[in-house]
């Protein structure tokens, strides 16, 4: 029996590419199933998937051989393809970039719901005023030419 335990879980946030509005709510919640998916094969666990038709937001935990650049970009490279492939959306990709926050065990439930709340969320808020709170909140040092590409 292994004595190894961790408590691994990260907010993951990615834009599409220029912030194009691609994801279109007829087929948002089939991407993200999809992409709950992508990491279930990566022995990840999806927590929460949400976003709007610009961006995403993914709570999953980790294991410890996990690299979440590799999860990062195999998630990003899958869901792409399926898009291309399932919806026919032959111009849709993902931003270079990410942000991933780590969570604590005790912040997983208010990160879920914050997920799950983003439709409503963006009503108040855009996103590239979420994303700069985010990395604010996380204290963490951007600069502004480079965070949108």
């Amino acid at each position: 029996m292994a004595s190894t335990y961790l408590a691994l879980h990260c907010h993951l946030i990615f834009s599409t590419k220029e912030r194009s509005p691609f994801i279109e709510s007829d087929w948002r919640d089939r991407l993200h199933a999809y992409m709950g998916g992508i990491l279930r094969e990566m022995d990840a666990v999806p927590e929460a998937i949400g976003g709007t038709a610009d961006h995403a937001h993914v709570l999953a935990g980790f294991r410890a051989t996990h690299a979440i650049a590799n999860i990062v970009h195999d998630l990003k490279r899958g869901s792409s393809a399926w898009v291309h492939e399932e919806i026919k959306q032959k111009k849709f990709a993902w931003q270079t970039g990410y942000a991933a926050l780590t969570v604590s065990p005790s912040q997983v439930k208010t990160v879920l719901q914050y997920i799950e709340s983003q439709k409503e969320h963006h009503h108040r808020q855009s996103f590239q005023e979420e994303y700069r709170e985010l990395l604010e909140k996380a204290r963490i040092a951007y600069d502004e030419k480079y965070l949108w590409g």
